[in-house]
């Protein structure tokens, strides 16, 4: 009689292979992350083949390097309408002084801008204010007078050097008729210092060239800002 051939029991180990597949998955996923921190797109592509080859053909999907967004356009705010009506009245009072070419009034950002040219203000490398134009700058003063605006004085000048007694340099001169103007508007009109500031940039913010007698003379001025209160 043949002897009953014995049932073999189930294996045990089987459990191994599933844990193998889950390891080599875990393997390829956290070597695509590490390729893809590193980023070096020519290391994330040699990587992601081998995981595709690994996967029989199925690649596994990196996200793709975050694109920076473009910085935003910044709008310049529109002119400072709260001085509009000041503006029209400046413009008015000195339409003469504008006409013969003393005077200067725009708008811009900051606020109102009166600039006064040098040849009708002041003496060619002085800062004394010539007495003939005080009728002028009250005209000035009286409506900075009736404004809570701060008022900043800059001094302007052109290229060509100074070197005489009193100013060493274009920087002294710009900045002792800044002070000029200042303490005119303080002692005749009573402005207070606290609302008044002063600034001298020599020659470094033209408005027209230094090449040419004209342009000189446009730069050599001392710029009058009355300030909008949002700046």
């Amino acid at each position: 009689m043949t002897p009953r051939r014995r049932q073999a029991a189930p294996s045990t180990d089987r459990w191994l292979i599933s844990y193998a597949d889950f390891i080599t998955l875990l393997f390829s996923f956290f070597v695509v992350l590490y390729a893809v921190a590193q980023g070096d797109h020519a290391k994330t592509r040699d990587v992601s083949e081998s995981v595709k080859r690994a996967f029989g053909g199925r690649a596994a999907a990196a996200p793709a390097p975050a694109v920076p967004k473009p910085a935003p356009k910044i709008i310049p705010p529109p002119p400072v309408d709260e001085l509009a009506p000041a503006y029209a009245h400046l413009k008015q009072q000195l339409q003469q002084e504008i006409a013969d070419g003393k005077m200067q009034v725009g708008m811009d950002m900051r606020g109102i801008i009166i600039s006064l040219h040098e040849g009708s203000f002041f003496p060619s490398g002085g800062d004394a204010i010539y007495p003939a134009a005080f009728d002028s700058l009250a005209k000035v003063a009286a409506t900075i007078r009736d404004l809570p605006n701060a008022v900043r004085l800059e001094g302007h000048t052109d290229s060509v050097p100074i070197h005489n007694q009193r100013f060493r340099s274009n920087w002294d001169l710009s900045a002792a008729r800044s002070i000029a103007v200042l303490i005119f508007l303080e002692s005749r009109y009573g402005i207070s210092s606290q609302r008044l500031a002063i600034a001298g940039y020599a020659d470094n913010l033209p408005v027209a060239g230094n090449d040419s007698d004209e342009g000189r003379s446009k730069n050599r001025r001392v710029d009058i800002v009355i300030v909008g209160t949002g700046r």
